[in-house]
């Protein structure tokens, strides 16, 4: 996701079930690679919405003394662990690309993993504002939407994610198409979409959608909450 949201929750990992309170009204952030994800994200936190990031609970879980990164280990051995202990990312990934089996046992270990943090870290947030932004860059791919209450697409013209992957990760426009077709494509995104962000590469009119948004999910979650 780039750069860490502003408004992101903080949690201690392993810190135990929280009281239930009154379930949150959760708006899943979804959308390609650069099509300015983490911009939107960033406008809703401005608002004062808490941020709850898939991709930073990713990281987190797979800490040294983790239980899944002990995990992982006993299921792909102790060479996806650098010299410091860490997880080696760039080796896992050799050993699970173009095998789905693999790929299926590490989603196996790590996708509880992370829906579990990912609750506990709404929860947490569930008071400070009526609604909360989950930031699910995979939600089209993982194919459920069970936990959300709306999904939010960010959309953006092809021509704009090739030209940010490019100038943000200094590869090349064929590597920047390969990123684009390794991820589902944009009619499947738009399609579980509840809302739609165009992105035309202005923060202004981004500004302008969100602002809407944030009125709009202000007025929902307060219908859901009911009288009092």
């Amino acid at each position: 996701m780039g750069p860490e949201h502003r408004g992101r929750i903080p949690g201690v990992l392993g810190a135990g079930p929280l009281k239930t309170i009154t379930q949150p009204y959760r708006v899943a952030l979804t959308g390609g690679i650069a099509s300015g994800k983490t911009t939107v994200a960033n406008l809703f936190a401005a608002k004062g919405i808490p941020l709850i990031d898939t991709d930073v609970i990713a990281r987190e879980v797979v800490e040294p003394g983790q239980p899944a990164l002990a995990a992982v280990v006993d299921a792909f051995g102790p060479t996806v662990l650098d010299a410091q202990g860490r997880l080696d990312r760039r080796r896992l990934r050799d050993i699970i690309f173009g095998d789905a089996s693999a790929r299926r046992r590490l989603e196996s270990i790590l996708h509880p993993a992370i829906r579990l943090e990912m609750d506990r870290q709404s929860q947490a947030a569930a008071s400070l504002a009526p609604y909360q932004i989950l930031v699910i860059p995979l939600l089209t791919e993982g194919g459920r939407r069970d936990h959300v209450d709306r999904v939010l697409v960010v959309d953006a013209p092809e021509s704009l994610q090739i030209g940010r992957l490019m100038a943000r990760d200094s590869v090349s426009r064929d590597q920047a198409e390969a990123s684009l077709r390794a991820q589902a494509p944009r009619d499947a995104r738009l399609a579980i979409a509840d809302d739609v962000v165009l992105n035309t590469g202005r923060v202004e009119d981004l500004d302008v959608q969100v602002t809407a948004l944030h009125r709009k999910y202000l007025a929902l979650a307060a219908e859901k909450a009911g009288p009092g």
